[in-house]
């Protein structure tokens, strides 16, 4: 049975236990989080005036990976919306324009200057820094948010971070530990302290399974054991402001599903 423990929750980052799981089961669910949750990002970017030192192209690569809020519930992929068309629609295009020139004194340019046709479609934050004009330099352009899947570019990657650790077990034979303290000393995590009573752990999910302390006790064989869990596993997940990070586990569980349903008909037509 499947159990999962919420250690800490934001809107923006998650870390939480998985039990009862294996690792292709897991590893998968990390792969479709990264890759193939749909959001929103700049897809093509009109330049009308553009006279600061850096060229269209460049900033239109930097406009591409200014996190963009995503609704997912209001637009459509552009393979799949109704309006088939190649320059797209309201279900599935969001306009964003920028107009600014720098006066006397040079200025920087930040994503919050970006004017967007839907108030909910907007960069997750107003200080990105997109270029820096010089007095009587201008831009101008039309951008184009789109929704999309890792799978093309890293771009529409909904997380910054993704990954997963067995679920550690520490464990100390008091029986051969004399207390002389080295897995105190070494510990890079001070998951050992010292005590009346002998060596003690504390904060055990903090443990990176670096056998640090195991490799340091002079007893042989070590007082220290350090093991894991090979069906409870550490999730750390980090969303780019894109999506609430709850939304991308949501997603992924119900993405996962969907393929196992597929791959189940697929055997049975076969």
């Amino acid at each position: 049975m499947v159990e999962i423990q919420i250690l800490e929750k934001s809107d923006d980052y998650m870390r939480f236990i998985v039990s009862g799981v294996n690792v292709p089961f897991v590893n998968a669910l990390r792969r479709i989080m990264i890759t193939e949750i749909p959001t929103m990002a700049i897809d093509e970017v009109v330049f009308l005036e553009n006279s600061s030192i850096l060229n269209d192209e460049i900033l239109a690569h930097r406009m591409g990976f200014v996190p963009i809020k995503t609704d997912l519930d209001s637009y459509s992929l552009p393979e799949e919306c109704k309006c088939e068309s190649e320059f797209g629609c309201n279900l599935c295009r969001v306009n964003l324009t920028l107009e600014v020139e720098a006066d006397e004194k040079s200025m920087t340019v930040y994503s919050g200057e970006l004017k967007s046709e839907n108030p909910d479609i907007v960069p997750v934050s107003d200080k990105i820094p997109i270029v820096k004009l010089a007095p009587e330099q201008r831009l101008k352009f039309e951008a184009y948010a789109r929704l999309g899947k890792g799978t093309k570019h890293a771009k529409w990657q909904p997380v910054s971070m993704c990954t997963y650790m067995h679920l550690p077990e520490v464990k100390i034979d008091p029986k051969k530990c004399n207390a002389c303290g080295e897995c105190v000393r070494v510990c890079p995590e001070h998951i050992f302290v010292k005590s009346p009573d002998g060596i003690k752990t504390q904060n055990e999910l903090k443990c990176t399974l670096c056998m640090d302390c195991a490799d340091a006790c002079p007893q042989n064989p070590p007082a220290v054991d350090v093991t894991w869990d090979k069906n409870a596993f550490i999730f750390k997940i980090e969303s780019t402001g894109a999506l609430p990070v709850e939304r991308i586990v949501l997603e992924a569980v119900k993405i996962l599903e969907n393929k196992v349903k597929d791959f189940s008909n697929q055997l049975k037509k076969g």
